[in-house]
């Protein structure tokens, strides 16, 4: 089997943490790059905390730093939900610096691209401000890139504001340049992120599968994104999901813009379901998902973690 190439370009984040799990134990992806953004917490946090999980796994996947602000606009953050460090809960070894490579993420990113003999899918899980500035300070590397696979945005509400999700408003800018470019696009919502959640029951399960499960479990002891009651949104993973068993989800076609000008809107991403602005679509949608089995998912692919 031919495995997919793919760069992760993240800010870790707890829900961040499964994702690079599940993806650098699956055998269906070969993930050639991470790239770290300002996101969940700060660029030099969020850098480490990738060191962290793959000195942890065991895995020698390149790390590259990317921007540690968004294009135009202040930085915000998310530590109220992933904890000061973006990765509370769990004491990791110091990983040391060995595969954080001496240069920027979106030149690291460019290499990767172009030097690769089959096309790369872009994975961005974090704010898209790297994702951008490939795109502008590289523009043929559009036609290189297979698609771009991300989690972002929401068909309806938000939850950074009413209007919008968190990664689509740490940097919208980035967000309409990406949803602009003539890269092929798949969009992972909010919508699709409440319905991935992981209740206590799935947690306990988790804690007995391995070493990677009892780390995660500790790390959801911390996490924010819900509660064990209600569940915790697995937002991060349906991208991976979406990857790896796209029969999970239902998709629909769209045309996706980002609000930048909104006083009460800013980073809301309006999604033209219905083709009422008679625009070409620029993105594949996902408009629903079977929960039981992304579960279900979730739950094995963790358990091929070591």
């Amino acid at each position: 089997m031919n495995k997919k190439p793919i760069i992760i370009d993240t800010d870790p984040g707890i829900d961040d943490a499964v994702a690079l799990a599940i993806a650098l134990h699956d055998k269906t992806l070969d993930v050639r790059l991470i790239t770290t953004v300002h996101g969940n917490v700060s660029l030099e946090k969020v850098t480490r905390n990738a060191l962290k999980l793959l000195h942890f796994f065991n895995k020698d996947v390149p790390v590259a730093a990317g921007s540690d602000r968004p294009l135009l606009r202040d930085v915000i953050d998310a530590s109220e939900v992933h904890g000061e460090s973006g990765m509370d809960g769990y004491e990791f070894a110091a990983p040391g610096n060995i595969l954080l490579k001496d240069e920027h993420a979106v030149n690291a990113m460019y290499k990767e691209i172009m030097e690769s003999k089959e096309k790369i899918t872009l994975v961005p899980i974090g704010p898209l401000t790297n994702i951008a500035l490939l795109i502008r300070l590289y523009p043929e590397v559009v036609k290189e890139i297979k698609e771009i696979v991300l989690m972002g945005g929401s068909t309806s509400r938000g939850n950074a504001s009413p209007a919008a999700e968190f990664n689509i408003l740490a940097d919208p800018e980035a967000a309409k340049i990406v949803f602009q470019s003539s890269v092929p696009i798949v969009m992972l919502g909010l919508n699709i992120g409440d319905k991935a959640k992981i209740y206590n029951e799935d947690s306990k399960k988790i804690k007995d599968l391995n070493q990677t499960g009892r780390m995660i479990h500790d790390l959801f002891q911390h996490y924010r994104g819900g509660t064990m009651e209600t569940g915790l949104t697995m937002y991060d993973s349906t991208a991976i999901g979406y990857l790896s068993k796209p029969d999970m989800y239902q998709v629909a076609e769209a045309y996706v813009d980002v609000e930048v000008t909104g006083q009460l809107t800013m980073g809301a991403t309006i999604v033209d379901l219905e083709h009422q602005f008679e625009q070409q679509s620029n993105a594949k949608v996902a408009v629903d998902l079977d929960d039981q089995a992304f579960k279900h998912w979730l739950i094995n692919s963790l358990a091929r973690c070591n």
